[in-house]
């Protein structure tokens, strides 16, 4: 027999239940959709969310920009690193520890070798400083700039620590939906960019 305390944290788990079984479904579906993109569509799509970008004043101001290396046809910004390099400085994520990022120097001439995840990562120095700009790859995201990662938590972790740094996501328009399901935990962008377009 349950006591009532007992009824009541079940009751209050059952949303959260929910709202962790819509975001697994939307993570299949969206990430299913990407992976079979085609090199074109891919290379087409990364340039047109580049392009916009680098139109953004928060993008010509930045001086120390985290990005990320692209997996299974995630969008592809390394055209920014290879053409800004002598301009700014670029980092990349690490995973350390227990669900945890470390930023790295990412210096495009040098080798990088295979993390957690099998993802690219420098062996490079720890960066300590501040980050102007994030690019924040996602699952999917709303038009309310809420991202739906993975599932580790990585980025939320990560992010809440950087209040001040600008966030943009990056992703393709089928990645972009009207409503998402979320969470308190989850981070809001202040922009989210796709091939047609701009938001935030």
């Amino acid at each position: 027999m349950l006591f009532e305390s007992q009824i009541v944290d079940i009751m209050r788990q059952l949303p959260s239940q929910k709202i962790q079984h819509d975001k697994e479904q939307l993570r299949g579906l969206d990430s299913q959709r990407r992976r079979v993109m085609s090199p074109e569509e891919v290379k087409t799509d990364s340039r047109k969310i580049v392009e916009q970008i680098e139109r953004m004043q928060c993008w010509k101001d930045a001086k120390t920009v985290m990005i990320y290396y692209p997996i299974h046809n995630e969008v592809d910004l390394r055209h920014l690193v290879h053409k800004y390099a002598q301009e700014k400085t670029f980092l990349l994520p690490a995973t350390v520890g227990n669900h945890q990022i470390e930023v790295r120097v990412y210096e495009p001439n040098r080798p990088l070798l295979k993390g957690r995840f099998s993802i690219p990562e420098p062996d490079t120095e720890v960066w300590k400083g501040g980050i102007d700009l994030i690019l924040v790859p996602g699952v999917a995201f709303n038009k309310d700039k809420i991202r739906l990662g993975r599932g580790g938590g990585y980025y939320d972790r990560f992010l809440k620590h950087y209040s001040n740094s600008i966030k943009i996501g990056v992703c393709y328009d089928f990645q972009l939906h009207d409503d998402l399901p979320s969470q308190y935990f989850d981070i809001r962008m202040n922009r989210v960019v796709t091939p047609s377009q701009t938001i935030g």
